[in-house]
């Protein structure tokens, strides 16, 4: 019997296949309709401030939602926790590698405390319709939404179509989402 961290690495590595085998003017259609099902949502309207993250592995591109209406955050890992720091497309400090190879805003931006955030996009590999959502195995997210402070927060995963699945397994340290917006609509977890 495979174990679910064994099902884990096997579900990451097919669905980042798929995911990278978009060609480019299909990856990015499907991320201007996320995007503009993301925008359309009574939830996004309403927050101010957003946090966020850059595309890598060709996630869902967000950058048509960065707008100076809003708030934007951006994380910086920082040991095994992540740390949030202001950002906008014309932020004074340029974003930098982090460890992970993904970019990170400089350490001097100011920072963002649990208590100014609204709402919270999180990446992901793949989720399913409880919530539950498949991360790339360093359990940052996780271990940041167990916490008091951000427990409440509305958290949703931005994923691809293809990346909506029935079921993912679960382990006792996943914490579900809020919901999942794919370029064909919104999926909220009910309670």
């Amino acid at each position: 019997m495979e174990l679910p961290s064994e099902t884990k690495k096997h579900l990451r590595r097919i669905l980042l296949q798929q995911r990278q085998a978009l060609s480019p003017n299909e990856w990015q259609e499907k991320s201007h309709r996320l995007c503009q099902n993301l925008h359309s949502l009574a939830l996004f309207q309403a927050a101010q401030t957003i946090l966020t993250y850059v595309s890598v592995r060709q996630e869902p591109d967000l950058t048509a939602l960065f707008t100076p209406e809003k708030t934007w955050g951006l994380p910086r890992c920082v040991g095994q926790q992540l740390v949030w720091h202001c950002w906008s497309p014309a932020a004074e400090f340029p974003l930098q590698v982090g460890k992970f190879g993904i970019p990170e805003p400089h350490p001097d931006t100011p920072l963002l405390e649990a208590s100014q955030v609204d709402l919270i996009l999180v990446p992901a590999i793949a989720c399913d319709r409880r919530g539950y959502r498949l991360g790339y195995g360093g359990g940052f997210y996780d271990r940041m939404l167990s916490q008091p402070a951000w427990a409440n927060k509305p958290a949703i995963a931005p994923i691809f179509d293809q990346a909506l699945v029935p079921t993912l397994p679960v382990e006792p340290w996943d914490q579900p989402l809020s919901g999942v917006c794919t370029e064909s609509g919104w999926f909220a977890v009910p309670s």
